[in-house]
C-alpha cells in the first residue's frame, strides 16, 4: 500500500478515495464495487480501514493511527463543532 494513500486518506479520506479510484490506484480488496461506492460516500474512514486490514493487517501502525483518528472524528468531532456553533 502506498504511503501517499495512507497519509492523504488520514486527512481527506473521501477525496483520496475518489482520486485514487479515478487513477486506478485503489488498493487490492475484496469489497464489491457497490460497497466501495456506498462506503466512499457515507463512511470513507471505514473503507480505508478495510483496505488497510486487507493489505497490511492489524499489526500495522497505520491501522491503529487510522482507527484512532476515525474514532476521534466520529465520536469527538461532532460535539465540538456543535458547541462551537452555539457560541
Amino acid at each position: 500500500m502506498e504511503n501517499a494513500f495512507l497519509v492523504l486518506s488520514l486527512f481527506l479520506p473521501r477525496l483520496t478515495l475518489i482520486v485514487f479510484y479515478l487513477f486506478f490506484q485503489i488498493p487490492l480488496n475484496t469489497v464489491p464495487l457497490i460497497g466501495d461506492i456506498l462506503l466512499t460516500v457515507f463512511l470513507p474512514r471505514v473503507l480505508v480501514l478495510i483496505y488497510i486490514v486487507q493489505n497490511l493487517g492489524t499489526d500495522s501502525p497505520w491501522f491503529w493511527i487510522h482507527l484512532v483518528v476515525a474514532l476521534l472524528v466520529y465520536f469527538g468531532g461532532g460535539k465540538k463543532f456543535r458547541d462551537f456553533r452555539k457560541k
